[in-house]
C-alpha cells in the first residue's frame, strides 16, 4: 500500500502534544492454530463439461456462462461431493457461491427424496447476501424441477412462511428471521441433508452466533456441514469445533488477504477535506465507485454532499427498508448510480461486476474489515483500486492493516 500526501490546503496542522498516533493501535491477530487436516488441493480449472453433473444442471451452467471451474471450486467440489464436512476459505469474489450450492444441487438431482421437504439449509449474514445466493440457485436450477426459498428480515413473511411449510428443496436465510419463523412453527428441517454457513466470520462478527447455534441444535446431527469464509479467525474455528464432524480445510490464496488483482493506495486527508478530495476523485474517475463509512447517519450526509456536488449518488445502510435497500443496489448495478455510499453491510454479499473503486472514507478498524471491503473489487480475477483516505489519527488504523496483510507503505503521487 501507498501512502500519498496531497499539497499543504488538504492537510490539518497537527496540534501540539498530540501525534499522528495518539490512540492505541490495533493489535495484529497471530496466525491461528487449526486443529483439523488441511488439505492438499489441485486448483487448475476444469471443465464443466468433463464434471459428472445432471444434464439439467449442465445446461443451466452453461446458460449463466459458466466453462471452468475457479480455484476454490476445483479444490473443494471432491470433498464436498464425497460428502464430508468442509471449511472452506478463500479470497472474496472467487466463486465460492457455485462452490457449494452446485454439488448440492447434483445431491438432490440424483438422489430424489419420497417425500417434499427441505433438504438443504444455507445461513448468510445479510439480506443483500441471501437473495444474491438464492439468485444463483434459480439460475443453476431454471431447467429442474428444485425449489428455494430465502427468508431475510424487512419484508413481509408470508411467502417466506408458504415456501417453509411447502417444504422448499433449499432454504436461504438469515439466522435472526429464520430463528423467528422456526418458533411459529413455520419451518421443518427434520429432512435436512446439508447446512451451509456461508460468510462464518462475518456471522460472528455481526453477533449471529446464539442464533445459528440454536438453529443448529434443531437440525438432524447426520447432515454435512460446509462452513465458507474469507478469513479463518479463531472464533470460525471455535464454532468450526462445535457444529462439524473432523472437518476437512481448504485454503485458496493468502489465508486472511485481499485479492491480488487489487491495487492498494492510500492518501493523507484530513477530516476536514475528505468530502472535497473525494468529490475531485469521483469526478476525474468516471467508473463506478463503492465509498465505504462507518454509520448510517453519515452514509446519507455524505450521499447527499456528493448529489449536491454533481455526482449521481444514493445511499445503502441498514436503517433502508428493503425496498429501498433493492432500488439503491440495482440503480448502482444499471448505472444510474455511479457511486454507491454504504456501511459495511455492502461489505459482504454486495456482488456487482465492474466495480473500479472500492474508497474507504474512514480508515477500517481491522485487517478483517478491510479485507472483506476491498474484495467488493478485484472480483473474479479482474482488476480493481482500493483508495484509503487517512486522517491523522487514523494512521495507527493504517499501520496495522498494513502489517497484517502484508501491503508496504511507501509514498507516491496524489490520483
Amino acid at each position: 500500500m501507498t501512502l500519498s500526501r496531497p499539497q499543504d490546503h488538504s492537510r490539518r496542522p497537527r496540534r501540539p502534544g498530540r501525534p499522528a498516533g495518539h490512540r492505541s493501535a490495533p493489535t495484529t491477530k497471530a496466525p491461528v492454530s487449526l486443529p483439523f487436516e488441511t488439505l492438499d488441493h489441485d486448483p487448475t480449472p476444469i471443465d464443466f463439461s468433463a464434471l459428472a453433473l445432471d444434464p439439467r444442471l449442465r445446461v443451466g451452467i452453461a446458460d449463466r456462462g459458466f466453462t471452468k471451474t475457479t480455484p476454490i471450486q476445483s479444490a473443494v467440489f471432491p470433498v464436498v461431493f464425497a460428502g464430508a464436512d468442509l471449511i472452506a476459505c478463500a479470497e472474496t469474489g472467487t466463486g465460492k457461491t457455485a462452490a457449494f450450492l452446485l454439488p448440492i444441487m447434483q445431491r438432490l438431482l440424483a438422489q430424489p427424496a419420497p417425500q417434499a421437504g427441505t433438504r438443504a439449509l444455507v445461513l448468510a449474514p445479510t439480506r443483500e447476501l441471501a437473495v444474491q445466493i438464492e439468485d444463483d440457485f434459480q439460475g443453476f436450477a431454471y431447467h429442474t424441477t428444485l425449489t428455494s426459498v430465502a427468508v431475510y428480515g424487512g419484508v413481509d413473511a408470508d411467502m417466506q412462511t408458504r415456501g417453509l411449510k411447502a417444504g422448499a428443496d433449499l432454504v436461504v436465510a438469515t439466522p435472526g428471521r429464520l430463528q423467528d419463523l422456526m418458533n411459529c412453527g413455520a419451518a421443518n428441517f427434520t429432512r435436512l441433508e446439508v447446512l451451509v454457513l456461508d460468510e462464518a466470520d462475518r456471522m460472528m462478527d455481526m453477533g449471529f452466533w446464539p442464533d445459528v447455534s440454536r438453529i443448529v441444535a434443531t437440525l438432524p446431527t447426520t447432515r454435512q456441514t460446509l462452513l465458507f469464509s474469507a478469513t479463518t479467525s479463531s472464533d470460525v474455528v471455535r464454532m468450526a469445533g462445535e457444529i462439524m464432524r473432523t472437518p476437512k480445510h481448504v485454503q485458496i490464496g493468502r489465508a486472511g488477504g485481499p485479492a491480488t488483482t487489487i491495487t492498494h493506495v492510500a492518501y493523507e486527508v484530513s477530516a476536514r477535506d475528505k468530502t472535497d478530495w473525494l468529490a475531485d476523485f469521483l469526478r476525474r474517475h468516471r467508473e463506478p465507485a463503492l465509498v465505504f463509512v462507518r454509520t448510517k447517519r453519515f452514509a446519507d450526509k455524505l450521499a447527499s454532499a456528493l448529489v449536491g456536488r454533481g455526482i449521481k449518488c444514493v445511499a445503502l445502510h441498514a436503517d433502508r427498508t428493503q425496498r429501498e435497500r433493492t432500488a439503491a443496489v440495482e440503480g448502482f448495478r444499471s448505472g444510474r448510480h455511479s457511486v454507491l455510499v454504504a456501511t459495511d453491510i455492502a461489505a459482504r454479499g454486495l456482488d456487482i461486476d465492474g466495480i473500479e473503486h472500492v474508497i474507504n472514507y474512514e480508515v477500517p478498524q481491522s485487517p478483517d474489515a478491510y479485507v472483506h471491503r476491498v474484495g467488493r473489487t478485484g472480483r473474479a480475477q479482474a482488476t480493481g483500486t482500493a483508495v484509503t483516505l487517512v486522517a491523522a489519527d487514523e494512521l495507527p488504523y493504517l499501520q496495522a492493516i498494513e502489517k497484517s496483510i502484508n501491503i508496504r507503505m511507501g509514498d507516491g503521487a496524489a490520483a
